[in-house]
């Protein structure tokens, strides 16, 4: 397998396959193991190929000092504490991965520390997604690295010099791996989307490059397909008017039924492409009916000659094809002829 593409559970993803699209759920589910369900199944509904959760455990990657990024909770007065409330146990995270392979989708879950990283891979994940804000955690990305798992790498919070460096040392621990432009802005505005940015990251890298969306719009992430990206991540809310600091920047089911259908509909378009000559081949008889022949302009007695001012265009092209009219000037009518029929050459005298 080329640098070019990566293989996420039996799915080649960059290379020319099919974009590979995730529903991030992150914390949308609100601490609620049966929210989180929910969302898995609305996933599924939607189409996309995997669904993305985030495994905090508090006590392992967060202090009381630690600020909230919105402070959206009307029940925790920390954002240590939400972190708490957000933490499932090991048997729920395997239930949780067990119920979104159920649903032929790929389970995955961005870690947050070495517990997280230990946890999910009991479970066992196809990939490893490093958020935005892991990318220079070394420790982390070492530990992640040891079943050789392809890396998704977002991209939302690094300057270059950043992602290069945790390209190298990714491949230096000999893991396969996928770039996503990221904007870490909740919602991001869609002059900071970034599309620009995916050609490069897959030019600079020689590998699959993809967006992880924030803007809660489903045109930037089409956008984005009809540029090529190879994957996606997209926030996802069973409804624009729930509760939490990422609905801004989600996108419903229907949104993201509306991506994976362009998805579909982009890669068809792709795969077939068009024979000009074939296809006007193909419509010659529509042609006829949408052509046009000569006819006259008013009814006119045989005998007749007949002048250009004499003479219009009209459908449909069964007739003496427009493109013959000098032929037609100055010839006489064998007959008499009415202007609502089209001109025949049997209504020409032959004296020329």
């Amino acid at each position: 397998m080329s640098d070019a593409t990566i293989n996420i559970g039996g799915r080649l993803v960059g290379g020319g396959h099919k974009a590979f699209i995730i529903a991030e759920i992150a914390q949308a589910h609100d601490g609620s193991l049966g929210l989180a369900h929910v969302y898995i199944d609305a996933a599924a509904e939607a189409g996309v190929d995997a669904v993305k959760f985030q495994t905090h455990i508090a006590s392992e990657e967060s202090t009381l000092d630690e600020p909230f990024r919105v402070r959206f909770s009307l029940q925790d007065e920390t954002r240590y504490a939400y972190w708490r409330r957000m933490e499932f146990s090991p048997e729920q995270w395997a239930g949780l991965a067990e119920h979104a392979r159920s649903r032929k989708l790929q389970f995955l879950s961005s870690p947050f520390s070495l517990q997280a990283v230990a946890i999910l891979r009991r479970i066992g994940m196809s990939a490893w997604k490093v958020a935005s804000g892991e990318v220079v955690s070394e420790d982390m990305l070492q530990a992640m690295a040891e079943d050789r798992r392809p890396f998704l790498l977002s991209t939302g919070m690094s300057a270059w010099a950043e992602i290069d460096q945790a390209v190298d040392s990714i491949r230096s621990l000999g893991c396969p791996l996928a770039t996503m432009q990221c904007t870490s802005q909740y919602p991001t505005p869609l002059e900071r989307v970034g599309l620009n940015v995916i050609g490069e990251l897959r030019s600079r890298y020689s590998a699959p490059a993809g967006l992880s969306d924030h803007s809660g719009l489903p045109i930037a992430a089409i956008a984005a397909l009809a540029r090529g990206a190879d994957l996606l991540e997209l926030h996802l809310t069973l409804d624009r008017r729930m509760f939490g600091p990422d609905v801004p920047a989600s996108l419903d089911v229907e949104g993201m039924r509306q991506v994976v259908q362009a998805r579909d509909a982009i890669e068809t378009l792709d795969r077939n492409p068009v024979d000009k000559d074939r296809l006007a081949a193909e419509f010659s008889e529509m042609r006829r009916i949408f052509g046009r022949s000569l006819a006259l302009r008013r009814n006119m007695t045989a005998g007749a000659e007949l002048a250009r001012e004499d003479l219009s265009f009209k459908k449909p092209g069964t007739g003496i094809p427009a493109s013959e009219i000098n032929k037609v000037i100055g010839r006489r009518l064998t007959r008499d002829v009415s202007a609502d029929r089209l001109l025949q050459w049997v209504d020409l005298v032959n004296d020329k």
